[in-house]
């Protein structure tokens, strides 16, 4: 057997999916890859934005506190929104909030390019995060259960490598935008509204969901009759997530989204900034700086995308709970490295794919491992609300890191000591169960 036959044999599997399920898996990418694509721009920008907005250069504690509060608002919306939507899909279905959601995260990022005041990019900030929020939320049930039989992990995992692209889409747009003005950056945030158009002609609910929707009608139909677990079925779906039989799941999975949120959106919200400043040492400033930061961050995406689409092929190989821990575990050596160890620019590209590859690649562990825990009638709630209390939580990161730069001394330290809490993942896999073998819960 030649080489080229051995090769389409190992890729025989992407011929066991329909139409439908490349439909679902391409929609659900290209919005999370939107909107991360939103999230690093907003971090490219941040600079110019409050350069222009507090009406001159801001100093490194201004940059730190109001970009902080900023980033902070940002996430809260994500928070809100991604529990709030999650909430909605487990009743409306996955695919009539995947397109609301669009809508709303579209019309508000676009709207950051009318701010005149810190105050209004913040409104519009925590708007435009409600809608992204429950982008990524509603589409890790959607395509799970769409997958649920068809090498579910691999497919996550290649879906979450849209919040890599994100990074690469973010550098090429600022490159070629970025020269007309931050406001121009926002005003093409409203493109992801056209993913509506085929939203709404060519997806339709997943079977999976099909069944609870058939389930809840039935047991209505039988009022009084029905049995305590249909009872318990019906429950309000938030109130479900700390029943005895999956309270502890919650736990687990709210503890490893908290350490991976914590882990990430630090250098997310400042690794733009940290670069500006690290270039500056090397005399590069202004104008000559914007390509630099760019392709950093193009870098860092690229390191993500190797790191996502791999990360679900290692979970079938080794299980889930050992991937996720090597990634963890990989994310803080190669960021004390990347902000401790490097005194100059150098050598920043290389490491940033390197930290690139285990900070972002770990997030397939939430694509992957969270639906795994919980049953279809709760999925999209226990998704939202693994993330979405993560998130409330770690949205006082990138602010806590902002007001740390001065006891601290730099950028460099607060997000180096912020990185370290990817440990808290770790722990909960050593409290979790491993999934690998069983079936996605019905």
């Amino acid at each position: 057997m030649d080489s080229s036959s051995v090769r389409i044999g190992r890729l025989a599997w992407l011929g066991e999916f329909s139409r439908y399920q490349w439909t679902v898996l391409l929609i659900a990418w290209l919005g999370w890859a939107l909107d991360a694509t939103d999230f690093g721009l907003f971090a490219i920008v941040l600079r110019p934005a409050l350069t222009e907005l507090l009406g001159g250069p801001p100093t490194v504690a201004q940059l730190g506190e109001v970009g902080g509060y900023l980033s902070m608002v940002g996430l809260l919306g994500w928070a809100f929104g991604g529990f709030l939507f999650g909430v909605v899909a487990d009743y409306i279905g996955r695919v009539r909030t995947l397109a609301l959601s669009i809508l709303v995260f579209s019309v508000f990022t676009a709207c950051q390019g009318f701010a005149e005041t810190p105050f209004q990019l913040g409104i519009f900030r925590f708007l435009a995060g409600l809608g992204t929020g429950a982008e990524i939320v509603v589409g890790i049930p959607l395509v799970a259960e769409a997958f649920a039989e068809n090498h579910r992990a691999k497919i996550l995992g290649v879906m979450m490598t849209g919040g890599a692209f994100g990074s690469i889409i973010g550098g090429q747009i600022y490159n070629l935008v970025g020269p007309y003005g931050w406001r121009y950056v926002f005003f093409v945030g409203i493109a992801p509204a056209l993913l509506l158009l085929v939203i709404r002609r060519r997806m339709r609910e997943p079977a999976h969901f099909h069944a609870v929707r058939e389930r809840r009608a039935a047991v209505k139909a039988a009022g009084g009759a029905a049995s305590e677990q249909d009872k318990e079925f019906m429950r309000f779906v938030p109130a479900q997530l700390f029943s005895p039989d999956l309270r502890f799941s919650t736990f687990v999975g709210l503890l490893f989204c908290l350490g991976t949120l914590l882990s990430i959106w630090t250098s997310q919200i400042w690794l733009p900034t940290i670069q500006s400043l690290m270039l500056q040492k090397d005399g590069i400033t202004g104008a000559a700086a914007i390509p630099y930061v760019g392709t950093g961050m193009m870098l860092w995406g690229i390191g993500g995308i190797f790191g996502y689409a791999s990360f679900g092929f290692l979970a079938d190989l080794l299980g889930r709970r050992p991937t996720i821990v090597f990634y963890n575990i990989g994310a803080v050596a190669s960021g004390l490295v990347l902000y401790l160890g490097l005194g100059s620019y150098t050598y920043y590209p290389y490491m940033l794919v390197v930290f690139g590859y285990f900070v972002f690649g770990v997030f397939s562990g939430h694509a992957i491992y969270l639906p795994e825990l919980f049953p279809t009638h709760v999925r999209a709630t226990a998704v939202a609300f693994c993330n979405g209390t993560g998130r409330l939580i770690t949205s006082f990161g990138p602010l806590v890191a902002g007001l740390l730069v001065v006891p601290f001394g730099s950028f460099n330290n607060a997000a180096a000591f912020m990185t370290g809490f990817a440990a808290l993942s770790v722990v909960a896999m050593m409290l979790g169960r491993e999934t690998r073998d069983d079936a996605l819960p019905r």
